[in-house]
């Protein structure tokens, strides 16, 4: 009988102190050269190349062109489509397949080919956080699995699961749980 009672202790203290903090679960399948270097921050001094034969100054067109580029990125990255989910489910959806297809053929242009993709798994508020978590990395699987079957590289997509701590609405209804139930895609250089 002391037995069963100190077990029981026991058990309820572990549930007691469980962990509650809430932190994004990432799968990195793919670690870049890119991901491993710290780019170094660009100055004033560094925006100035020096003078042209005729002695006029010039801007320095690389910090130019990364600009260029990092704003077609944040383009790219804004005409890719959301894909919704159905509640406690990480299948796709088929009216959310032509979304997909659009996903890929942004994926594969001659604009975004050299990119590596953050594949965002989100959840509504239903569940416990350890749940959401796992729901939200199964609902950026299916979407990578989705991507790679209509010809991304696998090893260009990072996953990342939010769970519930990346909501886009607040309010507790249903209209807004249905916009949470969702996975977004982030592009990086």
């Amino acid at each position: 009988m002391k037995k069963s009672w100190i077990i029981a202790a026991i058990a309820a203290a572990m549930l007691m102190t469980g962990c509650s903090q809430k932190e994004p679960e990432v799968d990195m399948t793919k670690q870049t050269a890119s991901q491993e270097s710290v780019a170094e921050p660009i100055t004033e001094a560094d925006s100035v190349v020096g003078t042209i034969a005729g002695g006029e100054e010039s801007s320095d067109i690389s910090s130019l062109t990364e600009n260029s580029r990092m704003a077609q990125i944040k383009e790219l990255e804004a005409q890719a489509k959301k894909i919704y989910f159905d509640f406690d489910k990480y299948n796709i959806r088929p009216d959310q397949e032509p979304r997909v297809d659009y996903d890929a053929n942004l994926f594969s242009s001659d604009a975004a080919k050299d990119l590596t993709i953050k594949v965002e798994g989100n959840c509504d508020e239903w569940g416990t956080d350890e749940y959401n978590y796992a729901l939200g990395l199964k609902r950026a699987r299916s979407v990578r699995d989705a991507l790679t079957v209509r010809g991304i590289d696998k090893n260009r997509m990072v996953l990342i699961s939010y769970g519930e701590s990346n909501p886009v609405c607040t309010e507790h209804n249903r209209e807004c749980w249905r916009k949470n139930r969702r996975v977004e895609f982030e592009l990086l250089p």
